[in-house]
């Protein structure tokens, strides 16, 4: 069954590719403030996987001119939290739990979160009123080297009105 989010992602498929990402970036951005500040740009959005951008602009940059350490981990935090939130039903609500960052190697460039859950995981998902699941995300820059090595531990539980 379908939740808000998916109906809202697949609601944009009728516009030109061109108009339907700046839509689906600034539709995101403007529900999570900081995505939206970062100029996070999703380059894949299915239930099983998403891919999630953040450029390597002025205003994300560190003392070295890379990706600033926060805005790597804020584009896994957001990959990784976007796949839980197409698959959680309407009456949970999705919460990080744990993020395990190291910082292995300097990047370059940009850089791409590859989040993916499981058939499995989708499953405990849906069908558990509480729980938690370590959603896998693979964090590179624009040599294609992966940068930082990341855990990222999602908690679900029943939405309280």
């Amino acid at each position: 069954m379908k939740n808000k989010l998916q109906k809202s992602i697949e609601s944009l498929q009728k516009y030109p590719a061109f108009l339907r990402n700046f839509l689906l970036d600034f539709a995101i951005g403007r529900t999570v403030k900081l995505v939206g500040t970062t100029g996070i740009h999703f380059e894949k959005l299915t239930p099983n996987e998403v891919i999630a951008v953040v450029k390597n602009h002025t205003k994300n940059r560190n003392h070295i001119g890379q990706v600033h350490a926060a805005a790597m981990i804020l584009v896994a935090e957001t990959a990784t939290g976007i796949v839980v939130g197409m698959n959680i039903p309407d009456h949970k609500v999705p919460l990080i739990k744990t993020i395990k960052t190291d910082f292995v190697r300097r990047s370059k460039g940009s850089i791409r979160a590859v989040a993916r859950l499981t058939d499995a995981q989708i499953q405990l998902i849906q069908t558990q009123d509480k729980g938690e699941t370590l959603v896998n995300v693979v964090v590179t820059d624009e040599t294609g080297v992966e940068n930082i090595k990341c855990e990222m531990l999602w908690a679900w539980t029943v939405r309280k009105n």
